[in-house]
């Protein structure tokens, strides 16, 4: 008899929060209550979610996860940025005043993101490398080479090699590239 009540009291005591749903930031597009005599209905249209099969052990995923939360943004930043550089080059009047508008914003780039980019494992700069074609559907080479010159891109590319990576990368969504395509859905949708 003391046990089964005891283990009564435990049950309610561990399902009392379970009575009411919470809605999480991000999973559905409007919620509405229609109130009726003694009752309340919910009615919630819920965002769609996409779910994919995870071909890759859970803590390589983990770790993909992880890389994608630091490098995505970075990624995005550089899209906004090339956007307004290219805007601003062809506003300028001579190649002159164009090289000297692209050295002053390597060094403020330099300065705003090599503490960054030294934080950064191999691994998020492979996957930065990668995201940056993804988003601006140019490799890191071809910028490196539009912006600063055939050899400029070379020394980079050259020192890239040297470390196991390859500015000439680009991005395959349907390829080898499609469990961080799943997860840049799901990061944008606010789902990790």
């Amino acid at each position: 008899m003391g046990r089964s009540l005891f283990i009564a009291i435990l049950t309610l005591l561990l399902c009392n929060g379970a009575f009411g749903q919470q809605y999480g930031r991000g999973y559905y597009h409007q919620r509405q209550e229609i109130r009726g005599p003694g009752d309340t209905l919910v009615v919630v249209d819920l965002i769609p979610v996409p779910v994919f099969s995870r071909p890759i052990d859970l803590r390589r995923y983990q770790r993909l996860i992880r890389n994608l939360k630091i490098v995505y943004p970075i990624a995005k930043e550089a899209k906004r940025l090339l956007a307004e550089t290219e805007a601003k080059l062809d506003s300028l009047p001579n190649k002159r005043q164009q090289q000297a508008y692209v050295k002053e914003l390597e060094q403020e780039l330099k300065r705003i993101y090599t503490p960054i980019l030294k934080k950064m494992s191999f691994s998020q700069g492979k996957i930065l490398i990668k995201l940056i074609d993804r988003e601006t559907s140019r490799t890191s080479y071809a910028l490196i080479r539009d912006l600063r010159g055939k050899f400029s891109a070379f020394f980079w590319q050259g020192i890239a090699r040297l470390f196991g990576a390859n500015l000439k990368d680009q991005y395959d969504k349907e390829g080898e590239d499609k469990v961080i395509e799943q997860l840049i859905i799901y990061y944008e949708a606010g789902l990790i």
